[in-house]
Formats: structure tokens, C-alpha cells, sequence
């Protein structure tokens, strides 16, 4: 998968969430888990370890780099482009 199709659903899975026998809340939260779970495991690639290894440390850490690329180097560079 590349960069930007790891950061939202596949369509694919968009139509299985939407076809889902879910009210729109629990829709919303099943993307959200999917796509979260897709970024824990890029953030545990980029620390060589397993998902089950990371700490909240360890993620509050990538966040505030990405951010920090985003601001010195533009929002290209990031990984996350919202």
C-alpha cells in the first residue's frame, strides 16, 4: 500500500463500512479504527517493532516529529497530510 491509500480506507473497504448494519456514529468509529490501525503500523515500521511493542511515549514522539517535519519541511514531507 502506498503513502496516501495507508491514511484512508481502500474503496473497497468504504463500501463494506457503509453497507455495514452500524448507525453513522459507529461507522465513523469503525474507519476511524481502521485507518488508526494502519498508522500504529507504519509508526511501529518506522521504530523497527512490532505494534504490540509501542508505548504511548513512543507514539506521542513520531506525532510531534511528523509535525515537526510538516512545519519545517511542508506538509509533503510528513506523513500524515491533514
Amino acid at each position: 500500500m502506498n503513502q496516501d491509500s495507508m491514511q484512508f480506507l481502500t474503496p473497497e473497504e468504504a463500501i463494506a463500512v457503509d453497507g455495514a448494519l452500524l448507525p453513522q456514529h459507529e461507522k465513523f468509529l469503525t474507519r476511524l479504527t481502521i485507518s488508526s490501525m494502519r498508522l500504529l503500523i507504519h509508526i511501529a515500521q518506522d521504530y523497527q517493532i512490532t505494534v504490540e511493542e509501542l508505548t504511548p511515549d513512543q507514539i506521542i514522539k513520531w506525532f510531534e516529529q511528523d509535525a515537526k517535519i510538516r512545519h519545517e519541511q511542508g506538509s509533503q514531507a510528513a506523513f500524515l497530510k491533514w
